[in-house]
This record gives C-alpha cells, structure tokens and sequence, in this order.
C-alpha cells in the first residue's frame, strides 16, 4: 500500500523495481472511505488546492507523485491508485495496447505546448548544419516531437507517418540534423552537450527551463494537439463513478484553474470535452496503433 507524507503527497523514488515494489495490490477499491490516491508526474499544485476544495465535499484527495512515466497506469491498474493525472491520450492508448489494460479517460485537463529549447542557440535560425537535436524515445512522446521538427521546417515526415512517426519516416533534412532519442526525463540533461532538445513541459518546468525560451512550439490550440489533451484517468470499469464526477467537477472549478494558470505561466489551456469523446479518441489512437 502506498502511503502518504504531508501535505498529500507521497514521491514513488528513482527505479522502476523499487517503485513497483511499494505497489502491493489489496489496497482498497475505488474511493474507499471517499480517500482518493491520484497519480501524477512532477510537483502538481492544483492538486493540493482541489484537494482543499474536495475536504469541503467530504472527500480526501491524496497526490501520489512517480518519476517514471511507466508506472502511474500501472499503479491504477493494480488498485494502487484510484485515478491519475499526468499523460495524454496518445500515451494512454499506447500504455493501454503495450500494456493490455483498460484504463479510460474520464476528462480533459490541459493541452500544453511542446518546445525544442537550446542551451547553446537563441534562435532557430542559429542551429548549425549537423545540429544534434535530442527528443523523447518512448513512441508517444517521439512522434509529437518529429512533428514540432517538422512544424519548424527542420526536417519533412512521410506524409502518412501518424501520430507514432519514427525517426525512419524523416524523407528530407536539409540541415542534416542528427537525431538522438533518450528517455523523456533526461532530455533536460543532453542540453549540455547537444544542440538543441525537445522537452516536455512538465519536464521543462521541473528543470527550471522557462516555456518563453523555446526556440519553437507547437500550438496548443490546434486540432491537431487534440491527442495530445492531458486526461483525468480511471479504469475502465470505475469511469461513472461518482466520486469521481465530483473531481472532475472540481478540477474546473474557479480555484483549480487560478492555480493551473499560475503555476504554467499561461501555457496551460483548459480543455473541457465530454469523456464519451475524449474515450473515442482513445480507441481511436488504439486502432491506428494495432494496424
């Protein structure tokens, strides 16, 4: 069982073994005793202050922090957690395929921009012929990263590479960019040495790197940053549960949107789409992921 340290939040530590040790399954079911353990990736404010606001409805909302991607979903699935807050829905479809689980989207959070930043150039222009341009390596994450590449006229993609585009569907690249996947987390890292790298903002923030420093991002804005809308998540078989509604409910309410809107720095957009929609999308991704 995982337990939790002050101000509701508990930091499953450095390997995946030993966080995956902590995960004893018998913990309990959805929202027992109204106590409900969210999942989340790096330090996440508005959960402290929709946790004050739950109190007030007789709800206690714990945050359970993971500094791996790979296991929050797997917390859920186990009954170690009741919901989570920390992917996208391309994530989730690939983390419920590779994974075989049934975990469901019960509502949108934020979309945010995805940015390549340099420690060594200020401007886009400024790359050199031969540029090493780090980015996320799990298939997700890569294939968001290419685009915004692509977006910034780096480098041109097949033009049915999908949402799951590798490095191999690259089919121009003018300046010669040298590729170099890593793990999401260490991409702040390889700024010493490479060129330029595409972070995530979570990542970014994390790592004390300010969003207005990107050299480029994408638009959040976009249709096409549809897949990649942040979710509330729970299992499949837990998504009408009610009290779960009511923090959905309360992650749009007033105070939980100052604090996102603060602790972003306004790059964080709030999206509200039915979970019907947001599930579709989901089994969406899926297909297109099994083909």
């Amino acid at each position: 069982m995982i337990s939790a340290l002050p101000r509701r939040r508990t930091l499953i530590a450095a390997s995946a073994a030993t966080a995956l040790a902590l995960l004893v399954s018998g913990c309990g079911g959805a929202g027992e005793g109204h106590r409900i353990r969210v999942g989340v990736s790096g330090d996440s404010p508005e959960w402290d202050v929709l946790a004050k606001e739950a109190a007030k409805q007789g709800l206690t909302v714990e945050t359970v922090v993971f500094d791996d991607y790979s296991l929050p979903n797997k917390a859920l699935s186990a009954g170690d957690i009741e919901l989570n807050a920390f992917q996208h829905l391309v994530f989730l479809a690939q983390s419920n395929t590779e994974n075989k689980t049934d975990i469901a989207p019960i509502a949108a959070t934020t979309v945010v921009p995805l940015g390549l930043y340099s420690g060594k150039h200020k401007q886009l222009a400024d790359l050199p012929d031969r540029a090493e341009i780090a980015l996320p390596n799990d298939p997700a994450n890569q294939g968001r990263a290419l685009r915004v590449l692509e977006q910034a006229k780096l480098l041109q993609l097949r033009p049915d590479a999908g949402l799951f585009a590798t490095p191999d569907d690259i089919t121009a690249n003018p300046g010669h960019i040298r590729i170099t996947p890593v793990n999401a987390q260490q991409t702040p890292r390889t700024l010493q040495d490479a060129d330029a790298a595409v972070i995530n903002d979570g990542v970014a923030e994390l790592s004390g790197i300010k969003a207005d420093t990107a050299l480029y991002k994408d638009d959040p804005a976009a249709p096409q940053s549809i897949p990649y809308l942040n979710v509330i998540a729970a299992r499949a078989d837990q998504k009408d549960n009610a009290d779960y509604r009511k923090i959905v409910e309360l992650y749009a309410s007033q105070p939980v949107q100052d604090e996102v809107r603060r602790t972003s720095n306004g790059t964080a957009h709030h999206v509200e789409l039915p979970a019907a929609d947001l599930q579709a999308e989901v089994a969406r991704i899926q297909k297109q992921l099994k083909r």
